[in-house]
C-alpha cells in the first residue's frame, strides 16, 4: 500500500482512487469521528477510573488514563468500548498495586500483551501475575448499563444527574454535570449536504452509543442520516458490539449498496 499526501494530514491509498469515485454508500462512527470525545468520553474515562480504584481499591494514587494510553488499547482493535477500556485501566492499577511496579510501565505491558480480544486478553495477562479477583468480583463485569457497578458509575459520570435519570430511570449519586455536554460536534450540515451531492446520498451511522445520546449531542444533525439503516450498538445486545461485523453488513444491505466505506477512528 502507497499512501500519497494530498493534503497536511490527509494521505490517500493511490490504489483505491476509483472505487472512490464509484462509492455509493457511506457509514459513519460516531466518536471521534463526527463528535470529538476528548473531553467527554475520554475524560469520563480517566475519571471512573480514578474513582472506582480509590473507592473500591484503596488506592490513593492512580495514574491519569491519558491519551496515549487510550489510543494504546484502542490500537489494539479489542476497545471500541470506552467501559471495556476503563475496566481494563482500572485492572492495570489494581496489579501494578499488588506487584507494587510502576503503574505507567506496567499498564503499557498490559497493551503490549493485549489483542483484538480485549477485556479477555486483559484478563488473561494480568492473572497470571496478579492477583485480582477482589477488585472483579466487586465490579462484576460485563454486564448490563442498568445493573452493573461499572457501568452504572461510568453512565452517571458521563451523562450527569438530568440525563441519567431520564435515560436509566434511575437517581445519580453524583451532582456534577455530564460530561456529554463537553462533546464537540464536528460534522456539519454542509458536509452531509456536500457529501449526498458529490458522492451518494446513503449515509447512516454505526456507534457504540446509543441513539439518545447521539441525539443529544448531534441534535438535529441527526435527521440528515438514514436513522433506519443505522446502528446503536449500546442499545443493542453487547454480541453485536463492534468488531462484531454484523451492524454494518446490517447497514450496508439495508441501504442496498454494493461498494460502501466506513469511516473510524481506532482499529
Amino acid at each position: 500500500m502507497t499512501l500519497t499526501i494530498k493534503q497536511p494530514g490527509i494521505y490517500i491509498d493511490d490504489s483505491i482512487k476509483n472505487e472512490i469515485l464509484t462509492l455509493d454508500g457511506i457509514i459513519f462512527d460516531c466518536d471521534g469521528v463526527l463528535i470529538d470525545v476528548t473531553k467527554s468520553y475520554d475524560l469520563a474515562i480517566q475519571k471512573t477510573t480514578q474513582y472506582i480504584v480509590a473507592n473500591m481499591a484503596n488506592i490513593s494514587n492512580p495514574i491519569t488514563i491519558n491519551s496515549k494510553i487510550i489510543d494504546g488499547f484502542k490500537s489494539t482493535g479489542g476497545f471500541n468500548d470506552e467501559v471495556d477500556l476503563t475496566y481494563a485501566a482500572i485492572l492495570s492499577i489494581v496489579a501494578a498495586e499488588k506487584l507494587r511496579i510502576d503503574q505507567q510501565k506496567f499498564i503499557f505491558d498490559v497493551i503490549a500483551n493485549t489483542d483484538s480480544s480485549g477485556i479477555l486478553s486483559v484478563e488473561h495477562y494480568i492473572e497470571k501475575l496478579a492477583d485480582v479477583n477482589d477488585i472483579k468480583n466487586k465490579l462484576s463485569y460485563p454486564g448490563t448499563h442498568h445493573n452493573n457497578p461499572l457501568y452504572q458509575i461510568f453512565d452517571q459520570i458521563f451523562y450527569g444527574p438530568e440525563l441519567y435519570l431520564k435515560f436509566f430511570k434511575k437517581p445519580s449519586q453524583f451532582s456534577e454535570s455530564g460530561l456529554i455536554n463537553n462533546d464537540v460536534v464536528i460534522v456539519t450540515n454542509k458536509l452531509i449536504e456536500k457529501l449526498a451531492k458529490k458522492i451518494t446520498s446513503k449515509i447512516s451511522i454505526v456507534s457504540g452509543r446509543g441513539k439518545e445520546s447521539v441525539k443529544y449531542s448531534l441534535k438535529s444533525l441527526l435527521d440528515k442520516f438514514d436513522l433506519k439503516n443505522s446502528a446503536f450498538l449500546e442499545d443493542e445486545s453487547r454480541e453485536l458490539a463492534k468488531p462484531n461485523p454484523e451492524s454494518l453488513i446490517r447497514s450496508i444491505k439495508g441501504m442496498v449498496c454494493t461498494n460502501c466505506v466506513y469511516v473510524g477512528d481506532s482499529m
